[in-house]
């Protein structure tokens, strides 16, 4: 039998509600990854945040990946390494950001260690919540990401038509160049079309030389569906949306909060 990838998105998926992975899927997680298998986690946020989860946790798995960013970066562990990496072109960060301010939207993006934002307001507050991520304020953003971002991000937390009316006036401006899904109600995620959850996935297999039929990928929200169909099988949480159960192949019976992947993880050994 080959080797097997089992892609986790993060929130509402692999963790529960307060962040953490129960002892159960702790422990069906270290059987799959002991059989020779690997584990990745493929997450909206940047690989920076991702791997503080990852250490956090305290996880040691042989054969861990990162994919950051909506599949813009792929990040061995073992190895210390991005394996493939690509970004939002300069040239169109400053038109994002005043593309949002024109629609009063929060808009910010990232460099290799910071958040980097014109502002520091009620949305950044809120994201930093959880994303501990060092937070850079300027008014000049180029000065201080002199390579093309993982991704952008858009946060409303109030109006969403607001959101949505930015949403498609972004998409007039970029064309096809960019992707732009929300990973949840209050962040829609830009990032290059290239990328994406689902390429990761396929791209991974590639690199590892894994067949795609023994893929599999577990998520709960709308930037999960191409990975849920990407995969050779695709999971969706029964907490997750109604879009993102019409596309996978299964649906967990538990929730995050009750070990909803747990016996799908032990089934992928056999």
């Amino acid at each position: 039998m080959g080797r097997k990838i089992f892609f986790f998105d993060l929130d509402g998926t692999l963790l529960t509600t307060d962040k953490k992975i129960s002892l159960k899927t702790l422990d069906a997680l270290k059987k799959f990854t002991d059989a020779g298998n690997y584990f990745c986690i493929n997450t909206g946020r940047a690989i920076d945040s991702a791997k503080a989860v990852y250490d956090g946790l305290g996880l040691d798995f042989k054969g861990s990946f990162l994919c950051g960013s909506n599949g813009t970066e792929i990040y061995s562990v073992d190895e210390d390494r991005y394996v493939f990496k690509i970004g939002v072109p300069l040239e169109l960060v400053p038109r994002i950001l005043d593309l949002a301010e024109e629609y009063d939207v929060h808009c910010h993006t990232y460099n290799e260690d910071h958040i980097v934002s014109r502002h520091d307001n009620e949305c950044m507050k809120y994201y930093r919540r959880v994303i501990k991520t060092p937070l850079l304020i300027t008014t000049d953003v180029l000065k201080d990401v002199k390579e093309p971002p993982s991704k952008m991000i858009c946060i409303e937390l109030h109006d969403h038509e607001k959101q949505e009316r930015f949403r498609c006036a972004l998409q007039d401006m970029v064309g096809d160049k960019l992707t732009l899904l929300y990973s949840n109600p209050y962040y829609l995620e830009i990032f290059p079309s290239e990328a994406g959850k689902g390429s990761a996935v396929k791209r991974l297999a590639e690199i590892l030389s894994v067949d795609i039929k023994d893929t599999y990928a577990a998520g709960d929200e709308q930037n999960d569906i191409s990975m849920i169909k990407a995969a050779g099988c695709g999971i969706a949480m029964v907490n997750g949306t109604d879009l993102v159960k019409k596309s996978a192949d299964v649906i967990t019976t538990y929730d995050n909060d009750h070990d909803g992947l747990a016996e799908f993880i032990l089934g992928a050994i056999d």
